[in-house]
């Protein structure tokens, strides 16, 4: 069943790129702008997992929080901020969030945060529910552990969810612009050139000494492809 997510952020824009992303993850997404409408939201969706901005316009994410645990809720919640200091990530999960999201974000990141908390909150399922497989490519989306063929590929974080993205979308042409809004962050003012750049770098380690996955559709982008003859 697909997951249910509730996204309460105060700014539109937000909003809106947030409830386009999760759609497109396969969650069914409803939103909120205030904390007052968060907790009508919560009662009339019963959201798997609440993704929760901290500054709202009537009272805080943490206020939030606190109405919905007092009211017996345990649903999942994420916190959603662009504060940056340590104390305001502590006192978000201590004040019983499940996990914790800067400004700006990876909408990849935040969509596996989102299905790893409900994973931990149910205390149920097979563990390779984290695991995407395409052809001898394995990628693990909790321990974010990379094989092809058995051999272990390190990679970094941009690396990852930039693998991550193309592995989720197989046999699918994705063009820059998808990229840079997937995997870079939502405010991204950067040059499409670095998603050659980081396409390259993930070429040398996925396709080295190998069938190539990667491959490149000029003009249109780039596709992950099963090597002829598996899977």
């Amino acid at each position: 069943m697909p997951l249910r997510a509730l996204v309460v952020d105060d700014e539109a824009s937000i909003r809106t790129l947030l409830e386009l992303a999760l759609r497109h993850e396969g969650f069914i997404v409803e939103t909120a702008a205030t904390g007052a409408e968060a907790i009508v939201k919560e009662a009339e969706f019963a959201p798997d997992v609440i993704v929760l901005d901290i500054m709202l316009p009537d009272f805080d994410g943490m206020q939030v929080l606190s109405k919905l645990r007092a009211s017996g809720s345990e649903v999942p919640v994420v916190f959603l901020t662009a504060k940056t200091d340590v104390q305001d990530r502590v006192a978000g999960l201590t004040a019983g969030g499940d996990d914790y999201v800067v400004k700006p974000f990876s909408l990849e990141e935040l969509s596996a945060r989102l299905r790893a908390v409900v994973r931990r909150a149910r205390r149920f399922g097979d563990p390779d529910d984290a695991v995407i497989r395409v052809g001898d490519l394995v990628l693990n989306e909790e321990t974010y552990e990379v094989s092809r063929g058995g051999d272990p590929i390190e990679l970094s974080t941009t690396e990852f969810e930039l693998l991550r993205y193309l592995m989720r979308n197989p046999d699918r042409v994705l063009s820059k612009p998808q990229i840079l809004d997937r995997v870079w962050s939502y405010d991204y003012e950067g040059k499409q050139t670095i998603v050659e750049l980081y396409i390259s770098y993930l070429r040398k380690k996925i396709d080295a000494g190998r069938d190539s996955m990667i491959r490149t559709v000029r003009g249109s982008g780039y596709m992950l492809r099963t090597p002829q003859g598996e899977g």
